[in-house]
């Protein structure tokens, strides 16, 4: 058996007729390490035979870093440790502007060489500073070609208050919440005691812009609530009072259309069962605790299929969602309730978004490089 090729750290060794793509992962939000984990696991699977990589990785405080293939190999979920973008001294410097689309690097000596042409970007990132349109604002501004939604897309679907409020417009069913900042709590302390006004027990207290449940925590009573509001408020300014649903958790994965066609679903749902654990927190989803299973495809009836499937597809459309994104729905007795929209989710080989795929027949290889093709063929903002 053959070694897979070398990643590229330089595009002047790319292979004629190859694409140069840069995997971005890492950065500044508190979901660090699971993105980094993401992309090992998208440097592991890519088609090597049509792409080149590039590796930039962010640390903890913002330095974009040229990294090498043998630095991910440890990137793995390992008796719950997450791995972390070392500062190694050296920093990328992105396009500087539209006339070209060539990054550079300066060393750990301090010289400067080119990294060559870049087709496209592959965000791995989760969270702020990454998933929210910040980095797409960036490669926007240099016309550098990125898998996923643009800055309105990412920006709204981050904040759960905003996108709750364009969906509930738009008349697609989303849970009830309340939203308070912290500014407002510290105005008016007394504010604390009516937040589960109009709400239902149990009630989920979190952060507008964090992912992967990071501080999310579930309430079953009125005292419970600053405990968890100061939990929620360690990760954002702003905090929503959310009314739990009672209905099965299900998930489903889109797709953007090529051309003008209309997003695409995966043919088959995930839901998300509970064994003895009260929500899908961060340590049930990345790091193996008990009391949650995955049940792949979930049994739902055609007409429940069709009514979510619809649901995502609309709600997809409505956000200005581009690239990918996995909808995630309360299934009650009465349809699908949105519950987020995640428009980078996670992409580990064992996660749902590429799983759902998996099991609608398109692997984990082949889905990455539909993203890359759908990144390069992306039609311009304006």
């Amino acid at each position: 058996m053959t070694a897979a090729p070398t990643v590229s750290a330089n595009a002047e060794n790319s292979s004629a007729g190859k694409r140069t793509v840069v995997l971005l992962f890492g950065g500044r939000s508190s979901e660090h390490g699971i993105s980094c984990v993401t992309a090992a696991g998208v440097l592991r699977s890519i088609d090597r035979e049509r792409f080149d990589v590039i590796l930039v990785g962010i640390t903890k405080h913002g330095a974009n870093v040229l990294l090498q293939e043998s630095d991910l190999e440890d990137y793995r979920l390992e008796a719950g440790a997450l791995p972390e973008v070392r500062d190694n001294g050296t920093r990328v410097l992105w396009p500087a502007s539209t006339e070209t689309r060539s990054l550079t690097v300066i060393d750990q000596s301090g010289a400067l060489r080119t990294l060559g042409h870049a087709d496209a970007v592959l965000p791995m990132l989760h969270g702020p500073y990454g998933e929210d349109g910040t980095v797409q604002g960036m490669l926007d501004l240099v016309d550098l070609p990125y898998v996923g939604s643009g800055v309105l897309g990412s920006a709204l679907c981050m904040d759960k208050h905003a996108v709750k409020t364009v969906l509930a417009d738009a008349g697609i069913p989303v849970a009830p919440w309340r939203t308070v900042t912290r500014e407002q709590v510290a105005r008016d302390p007394h504010l604390v005691e009516a937040l589960d006004e109009g709400l239902h027990y149990p009630l989920f207290v979190k952060p507008a812009r964090a992912g992967s449940s990071v501080g999310v925590s579930r309430v079953t009573e009125r005292s419970e609530i600053p405990a968890a509001l100061d939990v929620a408020f360690a990760e954002d300014r702003t905090v929503l009072i959310e009314s739990g649903v009672t209905g099965r958790e299900v998930e489903i994965a889109v797709l953007e259309g090529r051309g003008d066609d209309q997003p695409r679903t995966s043919s088959v749902i995930g839901e998300i069962v509970f064994t003895g654990r009260e929500f899908y927190d961060f340590e049930a989803k990345y790091l193996g605790a008990a009391g949650v299973e995955l049940a792949l495809p979930a049994q739902v009836t055609d007409a429940e299929f069709e009514a979510i499937r619809d649901a995502a597809v609309r709600a997809f459309e409505v956000t200005q969602c581009a690239g990918l994104a996995r909808i995630d729905f309360f299934l009650t007795d009465n349809g699908p309730v949105i519950n987020e929209i995640n428009t980078l989710p996670g992409f580990t080989p064992i996660s749902m978004y590429p799983r759902l795929w998996q099991e609608s027949g398109l692997g984990y290889t082949d889905l990455i490089t539909e993203l890359v093709e759908l990144a390069i063929e992306k039609k311009p903002a304006y």
